[in-house]
């Protein structure tokens, strides 16, 4: 079914602001527009809920009851249980806590994998745990494709290894990864496994119940949302893994690893992301369909529209001499995240397309050890165009003709 974008944009806010008008928004992967929904409950949240929640009084009662309403729906459209997803300030935090609660768990000389095609967030944390004897293996990509190959895990797998983590989707190579074949490789090693999602989550919320990992992270204000950071840990794990808590919540799955009080608004008008979710929906689709359900059609229906804007963009660069495409060149198996690796850095030209009236980024995006590996000048970085299923053909042609001056 193809998507209305009309409806669509008419769901966010920033598509009518006036100063926003005559530019095009290909930074998605930074950060997306938030929408309307998610607004109105944190306009409401700070100007009618905005006190210590879970007291008797109403005000409070009411603030509690949207923090819960945000994590029921959040954990049904992801397939999980409610007390098995966690809000945090940020992806990038909620891993740091959990590794430190595997450095509690774990003995020195014990493994845990990490990638070189990581966002720092998830590499970072568990690198450091050398420096408590924990032995870190570096599951690496093909330095030409960064493609990074199940069979190359198997090779660092063994009885030692309690973790593996790796992206859902790299923000930089593009390739979305076999999160359940690699999933189902660590746990018959008997290894738990740590997806980032913070890059795939935006093109549709996965199914985690299906997938399999123990854990999942994103970031909300990449999903339509605020700067939340949500990660689910399926309970086998989380009652495994020492309470980072305060010790009175310990026995509170969806408390364990929130060591400070959770941002109550922003936790609140999570729910918002549910309810668009559940736009779009209802707006496409006439079948009942459990919370699950709905957001996997949702899923398809933004991934679908995804590929059909991405697929000319990849065209239109494959055939350039001076540019190298990172990561696949074909629109299956990818996310609408593009970098290229020019002979100028990628932060220049970023500023020359603002002055055609595209909004995008350049840099390395946190992403320094996979462009490094893949031998991208660390100086120049790259010029990143990343998209969602908001964005128009309109915005697509704009795009190219501005990159035909600029390039």
């Amino acid at each position: 079914m193809p998507i209305d974008t009309d409806f669509v944009r008419r769901q966010f806010p920033a598509f009518a602001e006036p100063s926003l008008q005559g530019q095009a928004f290909f930074e998605n992967a930074g950060g997306s527009y938030t929408c309307g929904a998610v607004i109105d409950r944190l306009t409401r949240f700070y100007t009618a809920r905005k006190v210590q929640p879970y007291a008797p009084y109403p005000a409070s009662r009411l603030a509690g009851a949207e923090m819960d309403e945000a994590r029921a729906r959040m954990a049904a459209i992801l397939g999980v249980e409610s007390d098995e997803l966690s809000f945090g300030p940020s992806t990038t935090q909620n891993a740091y806590v959990l590794a430190q609660a595997f450095a509690e768990l774990m003995e020195p000389g014990e493994a845990i994998v990490v990638t070189d095609q990581d966002h720092e967030a998830n590499s970072g944390p568990w690198r450091r745990l050398t420096a408590r004897g924990i032995d870190i293996r570096e599951w690496r990509m093909n330095p030409e494709t960064g493609h990074l190959d199940p069979a190359d895990l198997e090779d660092l797998l063994d009885d030692g290894v309690r973790l593996v983590c790796f992206p859902h989707c790299s923000n930089v190579v593009g390739q979305i990864n076999p999160v359940t074949e690699i999933t189902a490789l660590a746990h018959a090693a008997g290894a738990f496994t740590c997806v980032d999602g913070v890059s795939y989550a935006p093109h549709g919320f996965p199914d985690v119940g299906a997938l399999g990992p123990d854990i999942y992270l994103f970031s909300a204000y990449k999903t339509y949302g605020p700067h939340q950071g949500l990660m689910v840990v399926r309970r086998a794990l989380g009652q495994l893994l020492p309470n980072q808590g305060h010790v009175f919540n310990g026995d509170a799955l969806e408390k364990r690893f929130t060591p400070a009080g959770p941002d109550h608004a922003q936790v609140a008008a999570c729910a918002g992301m549910a309810d668009y979710v559940d736009a779009l929906y209802d707006h496409h689709f006439d079948a009942p369909a459990t919370p699950v359900q709905r957001g996997c059609a949702v899923h398809d229906l933004m991934q679908h529209r995804e590929q059909e804007l991405l697929g000319p963009v990849l065209n239109a660069l494959r055939s350039r001499n001076a540019v190298r495409l990172i990561g696949p060149d074909q629109p299956g198996g990818r996310a609408p995240t593009v970098a290229l690796a020019l002979e100028r850095p990628g932060e220049d030209v970023a500023a020359e397309l603002a002055g055609h009236g595209i909004m995008a980024g350049g840099g390395d995006f946190y992403a320094g050890r996979a462009l490094k590996a893949m031998g991208v000048d660390e100086d120049k970085g790259v010029l990143r165009l990343s998209f969602t299923h908001y964005t128009t053909q309109g915005e697509v042609d704009h795009l190219l003709t501005a990159l035909e001056a600029v390039l």
